[in-house]
């Protein structure tokens, strides 16, 4: 608001004021006049004089509403003339920046407009997210800031879930499903006129309860074998135990066979893994069989080996990006060779 605009209603209220002054005075003037100017006193019969102390009576009745009502007249033209009213507020959008196996955390958009010729405080926000009436949690923001004169303002609001306090509190909430919430929010602001309001808010929505992915080495196929170098294809198996699908964007692991490490690496490729579904993934890797000491021969004569995995996948959800770990150990193996490697290379086999 400019300052003209602020000097105008400044004079505005205080010409409003002034009425009131002058109009409360002239009628305390008027009821000072009433009660000292005696009139002259004659002989009246009884029923007459009680109708002249019912008249007094009503006529003190009759001034008290009438200064009630000048006062709630003048009220309201200072409410329109300064032009107070009270702010709106609502929920515009809910966001997960982050979400993992550990907690989720989730940021409310609140818009609220100020329709005030003066700066609002906004004094307290409540909020409670709860699922099917059962609180996951609450809090209190206190002294959250000021709403501009005439303006609007989107107040984020933080709110964290953590899994582990969810799973311990409810049992029936369980890795890999997606509850509904309705989160709830209560904005105190200090207007003047009105004086301290609460705006309440709702929202509704659904949250997952994330599930790691099972992973398996299912085998490993040599594209060209040699003690020195080899180049094989590790073939995995990514289960996928939650609710929702995933679209699997890269993966990054380190794999050992008979505790020996084969390499690390990363693998940038798309893929889809339906909800409760399966994805078989093929990975290139180059290692050096000679390392292995004892468990070559092992590899050699076709027996199962003992490996281990370990990394992470980054994947997109309808909930937003989640990166999560994957990992197996004590899982066993085999191993294949190429045709022109020596091997047999049938696939009666493959899944």
């Amino acid at each position: 608001m400019c300052k003209a605009q602020s000097v105008n209603s400044g004079l505005a209220l205080r010409g409003c004021c002034l009425e009131l002054i002058r109009s409360l005075s002239k009628l305390h003037q008027l009821s000072g006049m009433a009660s000292s100017d005696k009139p002259e006193v004659v002989e009246r019969d009884v029923k007459e004089k009680g109708h002249k102390e019912d008249d007094k009576e009503e006529g003190k009745g009759g001034f008290i509403e009438k200064v009630k009502d000048f006062i709630h007249d003048i009220g309201e033209k200072i409410e329109e003339t300064i032009g107070f009213g009270k702010p709106t507020a609502d929920v515009t959008a809910v966001h997960i920046p982050k979400i993992n196996l550990e907690r989720a955390d989730i940021v409310i958009d609140v818009l609220i407009k100020n329709p005030n010729p003066i700066p609002i405080p906004l004094i307290d926000i409540n909020y409670l997210v709860e699922s099917d009436g059962r609180k996951l949690v609450s809090g209190l923001i206190p002294d959250s800031g000021t709403i501009h004169a005439h303006g609007e303002e989107t107040v984020k609001i933080p709110v964290t879930l953590i899994y582990d306090d969810i799973k311990n509190a409810y049992d029936d909430i369980k890795p890999g499903m997606i509850i509904p919430y309705k989160i709830k929010v209560d904005l105190i602001v200090d207007v003047p006129v009105f004086g301290r309001l609460t705006l309440p808010l709702e929202k509704n929505g659904e949250i997952p309860i994330p599930y790691k992915p099972d992973i398996d080495l299912e085998k490993i196929k040599f594209e060209r074998f040699s003690f020195e170098e080899t180049v094989a294809i590790l073939h995995l198996k990514l289960e996928n135990k939650n609710d929702f699908d995933m679209a699997l964007n890269s993966l990054d692991y380190e794999v050992w066979l008979s505790d020996a490490s084969i390499g690390a690496a990363e693998l940038t490729k798309s893929a889809k893994i339906d909800k409760n579904g399966i994805s078989y993934i093929d990975i290139p890797i180059t290692f050096r069989p000679k390392d292995f000491g004892s468990a070559l021969w092992d590899m050699i004569r076709g027996k199962g080996t003992g490996y281990t995995m370990k990394g992470h996948i980054d994947v997109d959800t309808p909930f937003g990006a989640m990166k999560l770990p994957i990992s197996k150990e004590g899982g066993t193996t085999r191993l294949k060779k190429n045709k022109e490697d020596g091997g047999d290379d049938d696939d009666d086999d493959e899944d």
